[in-house]
């Protein structure tokens, strides 16, 4: 019987997987610092295979490159061995809701998510640090050696990362900030679907180099547009040289992207005032020039058309293929005009197509408001005090992110990502767009637990720290989109997961590493502080199955046992497991059923569970931990 390893992918060992595939001769055996032989890349050939001359040594190219990038690449691809615990009374509709609310340093969530989202992300946003000098980073370990990490003057969570404020007097200012957003994009990356955007909030600190990163991860053919906000009516009479009122929302593609729409707005709608007989039915109209003056001649697009007994050539070329302009001239949708001698020949562009739907238009690469002060009264609006979180981004901007890249209500449930929370302004963006549109959307947030300041107005208001306010909200605004939208009867609950360290104690990843003389002390290899439930959702992560799927307990032959999503996955932890107990689970025929290796009652039911599962469900995966 497998037994699951239980912790996140090793993407290191994955990447040499897939260089083997494509360059099997750059592929060696190297020693590593145990003595032992292991599988590695020879780096000099891999520089030779993707070179068109000989490669005798360092050559010059255009790259970004910082103190410690190269620490942060290898921190990305790290596995660690830590789960994620349910906490079921602080989430809403926990057995029933699909949107995620993870508590722990992002870089964490993003690694134990690989496995479960992979490709499977719609839209990431995130609003990092904007590297200010006065806001706090998240200070990773690989930025220092641990006697010194130990020694930094930071704030400490509940399971000891700190949180150190980067200050511009720092000799690494600018690399900290690199060497934390980095691996967190790279991971980012993966969990997008290959029709997936990512936008970035950012101000002019650091625009400039999470470009030069987001081009290096994404790559620059996947760069679709850099937003100019602006997101303040002026600046501060004490503002030097020019008044900043802008940030900037930069957005990529994972590789292909669609069509990307806006609904016309007042001004553009108000265009629209040419009348006809089809004004009931496909509103108003503007015209535009049937001919083009396009470099690319095309000869099939050269013809003559007759319009009242007039045959007209183009000056150039016609837009559309002959069968095109002839329907269209049948449905007198063309206006000939002639002024000087001159004719011009056009179209006309109804503001409803022949279904009844509104004309869409492109988005525009400047968006002017919603303005800072409005994600002020968003979160007042929730808490009944402006000040309880600082800077918070308007949710009219987030729904309008939203509703451009996600807005297709045939699509099943698309995912939402945020792994800079904040306050959870994407949590009731996403709420208040479902409400809207009866959309299926579903989000994940992630937030570190930084602690708010004592004298704070959050802090005083009892929110010890950022997720517990960021929970608060997302609850309060959950009840709000139900209350403002009556007929709206979509998800507004959220899963509540925290990010600990494994469930397992040491002797499960090392179990050579123990001391014969306290071996007997090993024989539970799971912590005594965990639960049945925190198990199986270790299992969750551990076999990639979706965190939000629904989750049965039933009693069988005198134990609990877990069904996920019906029979996606059975899990038994109890004590005592029996071959009645195993045979009815097998009756089920789950697609995967996990049990506790220490936990048979006898070894003749150990050894009889895969003959019980070969017997009854031959399909089903069995595994132990």
């Amino acid at each position: 019987m497998e037994k699951l390893k239980l912790h996140t992918p090793d993407l290191t060992a994955q990447n040499i997987d897939k260089l083997a595939q494509l360059f099997p001769n750059c592929v060696t055996e190297a020693t590593g610092e145990d003595g032992k032989l292991t599988r590695s890349i020879d780096f000099d050939q891999l520089r030779q295979e993707l070179s068109g001359s000989i490669v005798e040594g360092p050559q010059e190219r255009y790259y970004l490159d910082w103190p410690g990038k190269r620490e942060a690449i290898l921190t990305a691809n790290a596995p660690i061995a830590k789960t994620l615990r349910p906490c079921r009374e602080e989430s809403v509709d926990f057995d029933t809701t699909k949107n995620l609310f993870i508590e722990g340093d992002n870089l964490d969530a993003l690694k134990l998510l690989q496995e479960t989202y992979l490709g499977k992300v719609k839209l990431i946003y995130i609003d990092p640090p904007y590297n200010t000098g006065n806001d706090f980073i998240y200070n990773d370990s690989f930025t220092a050696e641990k006697d010194q990490y130990d020694l930094l003057t930071g704030v400490v969570d509940d399971l000891g990362n700190r949180l150190v404020p980067n200050t511009s007097s720092n000799g690494r200012f600018h690399s900290d900030w690199l060497s934390m957003v980095y691996p967190r994009l790279k991971l980012a990356r993966n969990l997008l679907r290959d029709d997936g955007l990512i936008f970035v909030s950012i101000d002019d600190a650091e625009v400039a180099n999470i470009r030069k990163i987001l081009d290096e991860i994404f790559g620059e053919q996947c760069m679709i547009a850099e937003l100019v906000w602006k997101n303040k009516y002026n600046a501060g009479a004490l503002t030097k040289g020019f008044s900043s009122v802008h940030e900037y929302i930069l957005c990529y593609a994972k590789s292909g992207i669609s069509n990307l729409t806006v609904p016309l707005g007042e001004d553009e709608i108000a265009q629209y005032k040419g009348t006809d007989s089809k004004l009931a039915t496909r509103g108003g109209f503007v015209t535009q020039p049937l001919a083009t003056s396009s470099k690319d001649p095309r000869p099939n697009l050269r013809y003559p058309i007759t319009i009242d007994g007039r045959e007209i050539w183009p000056e150039k070329q016609w837009i559309w293929s002959r069968e095109r302009v002839e329907a269209a001239i049948a449905n007198d949708e063309v206006v000939v005009n002639e002024t000087n001698g001159k004719v011009s020949v056009r179209v006309k562009q109804y503001l409803k197509d022949e279904n009844g739907q509104m004309r869409e238009m492109k988005p525009l690469s400047i968006l002017i408001g919603p303005y800072n002060q409005q994600g002020t009264k968003d979160i007042a609006k929730i808490f009944g005090e402006e000040n309880i979180f600082s800077f918070p981004k308007p949710v009219d901007l987030l729904r309008y992110i939203v509703s451009l890249t996600v807005n297709d209500r045939k699509e099943s449930d698309p995912i939402i990502l945020d792994f800079f929370a904040g306050s959870g302004t994407m949590g009731q963006a996403v709420m208040e767009q479902n409400a809207l549109d009866a959309g299926t959307r579903r989000y994940i947030l992630v937030q570190l637990p930084e602690t708010t300041p004592s004298d704070s107005v959050a802090a005083k208001a009892g929110y010890k720290d950022i997720p517990a306010l960021t929970k608060e909200r997302i609850r309060r605004a959950g009840k709000m989109a139900k209350e403002q939208n009556p007929m709206f009867s979509g998800d507004t609950g959220f899963r509540v997961l925290r990010i600990d360290s494994s469930n397992m104690r040491d002797v499960y990843y090392a179990p050579d590493a123990v001391a014969q003389a306290t071996l007997l002390g090993q024989v539970d290899n799971i912590k005594p502080d965990r639960t049945p439930e925190d198990l199986l959702f270790q299992v969750l992560v551990d076999e990639g199955v979706d965190l939000a799927l629904p989750i049965a307990e039933e009693t069988i032959a005198g134990k609990k046992v877990f069904f996920v999503d019906g029979n996606a996955l059975a899990a038994c932890f109890d004590d005592g497991i029996s071959d009645e107990l195993v045979k009815e689970i097998a009756k089920r025929k789950p697609l995967k059923a996990v049990f506790r290796d220490a936990n048979y009652g006898s070894d003749s039911v150990k050894i009889n569970v895969d003959q019980i599962f070969r017997l009854l469900s031959p399909e089903t995966e069995v595994k132990s931990i």
